[in-house]
């Protein structure tokens, strides 16, 4: 529901309902990418240069990466005058997972990365949310020089429920990443309503 408060005029303005998404997935699959893509504001990012320590980080497949998030990126974006998601993107890297349960508090839902590179590390985020009863859907980030799966064969080896949306994007454009935002916030309604007409 949105908020009403007088302004200095004795009129009254909105106060848009604000919404908070994760954007998880594996190693190098396009989080910070996605939230400096979609983000209105400038976001803040936590990136570091890769330690180059042996066994720390695995860049197979994303060979060319050379810094990732230590802690998590932010951003903003007004979907409607009424509606504004802020966006957190989880580190990748197993060693970071701490953070996730401190991040994770309050959100409505999570964008999952997914990278047909490298589609097993999606995993581990997909198993998160789902133990934690947390609805996400699926973005596959299509990189230019890689063949593309279409969104069915995703959801079968990733053995998704049938009704989790899964996407084809690309995280650095803006529109593309903004839709997938909307898909989720869809999403999340339409179970909602089905867990309402179910009671």
């Amino acid at each position: 529901m949105d908020s009403v408060r007088s302004d200095r005029n004795g009129g009254s303005s909105r106060i848009p309902v604000a919404l908070k998404i994760l954007i998880a997935g594996g190693f190098g699959a396009g989080k910070t990418t996605m939230v400096g893509s979609v983000s209105e504001i400038r976001p803040l990012q936590t990136e570091e240069v890769l330690t180059g320590a042996e066994g720390a980080d695995d860049v197979s497949g994303v060979e060319t990466k050379t810094t990732t998030t230590v802690t998590m990126d932010f951003g903003r974006i007004t979907i409607t005058e009424d509606l504004q998601l802020y966006l957190f993107g989880t580190p990748g890297q197993d060693r970071f997972w701490f953070l996730w349960d401190e991040l994770s508090q309050g959100a409505l839902g999570a964008v999952v990365l997914a990278d047909t590179r490298r589609l097993a590390d999606c995993f581990p985020s997909i198993d998160y949310f789902e133990q934690r009863g947390t609805p996400f859907v699926v973005a596959v980030n299509c990189f230019d020089t890689e063949h593309q799966f279409a969104p069915e064969a995703v959801a079968r080896a990733l053995d998704l429920d049938p009704d989790v949306p899964v996407v084809l994007f690309d995280a650095r454009n803006q529109v593309a990443a903004r839709n997938v935002l909307i898909e989720l916030v869809e999403y999340v309604a339409r179970r909602q309503l089905a867990a309402a007409a179910s009671r």
